[in-house]
């Protein structure tokens, strides 16, 4: 028996969902499929006797929803947990809520040929990704009381932020936006994000962060207190000079196997922003983004890299760090002061004054 083998359980109520995923999984020599359950019930029993080290797992199933199982599944036997669903339609909350809720990943359910060619190639990989997750607690860190740092308006020096993330993302971009201020700088950021979800995931982070954000459209100018999330299968640069900078939109190809492409968006921004730009990059796997992230350095940047002891799966860092692009390591609770330090030593915001224990 191979004991670098991933070990996975597919939980659908579809017997042909389940030899479907079953059979492209099989066909990848590192990963084999020790079972398959119809419902959360069995889907519990089964996690109990197999431990498989990732389970797959559909929303809509029969007496025990797929989010009531995976809320149940978090508490019991925290594990990593790729939703694969048809209930993941545009607009719907079902997806963000997963990750919320712990699952690593989310795929559309294959409903054609064109997308179960594309499950056969991006599944493995997404299982792959989600073996190596850390799989934590969902709180929020926070700072201390004393010695926080507030701060107030917004210099407008026509500075600029990039984000970039994949796997673990969407809640790590959460919390790195909802702590910064209202008029920070314009904010830009790369989400390895399927395309029915990108809009949604930016109006979620609309109603919880205090800046404006939304998905970016073509030519949009970017302003202060405002930030665009790349929309799903579309790469986003940045155009102009400090102080008129204007969204990109872009097809292309795949850049690093991935539209949108976070080297795609570091690299614009290292070419239009030189040293007016903050160029973030946090959990995920592969290495896309960390050649931008130098590119940004080299250009006179200030660079961030998630620290491996918070990424959900430390690729994307590790390769920054080992690239030498990132100007300062720090867990993903400290980022945002970071970088708000970063902005008020170099006069493009205000710090207002400290708090007292």
């Amino acid at each position: 028996m191979n004991h670098n083998m991933i070990r996975v359980l597919v939980v659908d109520d579809s017997a042909i969902v389940r030899e479907l995923i079953t059979e492209v999984l099989s066909a990848s020599p590192d990963i084999s499929v020790v079972g398959t359950a119809s419902d959360a019930s069995l889907a519990f029993e089964a996690v109990n006797v197999l431990r498989p080290d990732v389970l797959t797992l559909d929303i809509d199933m029969p007496e025990i929803d797929g989010l009531t199982f995976l809320r149940r599944l978090m508490r019991q036997h925290p594990m990593p947990v790729v939703v694969i669903s048809s209930a993941l339609t545009e607009g719907s909350d079902l997806a963000l809520e997963a990750l919320r809720l712990g699952a690593v990943d989310v795929v559309p359910k294959p409903g054609g040929p064109h997308s179960i060619g594309e499950i056969r190639f991006r599944l493995p990989e997404r299982i792959r990704a989600a073996a190596v997750a850390r799989i934590k607690s969902r709180t929020v860190h926070g700072e201390q009381a004393a010695g926080k740092i507030v701060y107030g308006a917004s210099v407008d020096r026509g500075d600029l932020i990039a984000i970039g993330a994949s796997t673990g993302g969407t809640e790590a971009i959460l919390e790195v936006l909802r702590q910064l201020p209202r008029d920070s700088p314009p904010i830009v950021v790369v989400q390895h994000i399927p395309p029915l979800f990108s809009a949604r995931f930016a109006d979620r982070l609309n109603e919880i962060c205090r800046m404006a954000v939304r998905e970016a459209r073509d030519g949009e100018p970017l302003t202060t207190g405002l930030a665009l999330i790349a929309p799903g299968n579309r790469h986003l640069l940045v155009k102009g000079s400090p102080g008129r900078f204007h969204a990109c939109l872009r097809d292309g190809p795949p850049v690093n196997y991935s539209r949108p492409s976070v080297d795609v968006l570091f690299a614009s921004v290292a070419e239009c922003a030189g040293p007016h730009a903050i160029g973030v990059i946090l959990t995920g796997m592969g290495s896309d983004g960390a050649a931008g992230l130098l590119r940004m350095r080299r250009a006179g940047a200030y660079t961030i890299a998630e620290d491996k002891s918070t990424c959900a799966v430390f690729g994307m860092p590790r390769e920054a760090i080992r690239l030498n692009a990132a100007c300062v390591v720090a867990p993903l609770h400290n980022c945002p002061s970071v970088l708000m330090k970063h902005l008020a030593q170099n006069g493009a915001i205000k710090e207002e004054r400290q708090c007292k224990s």
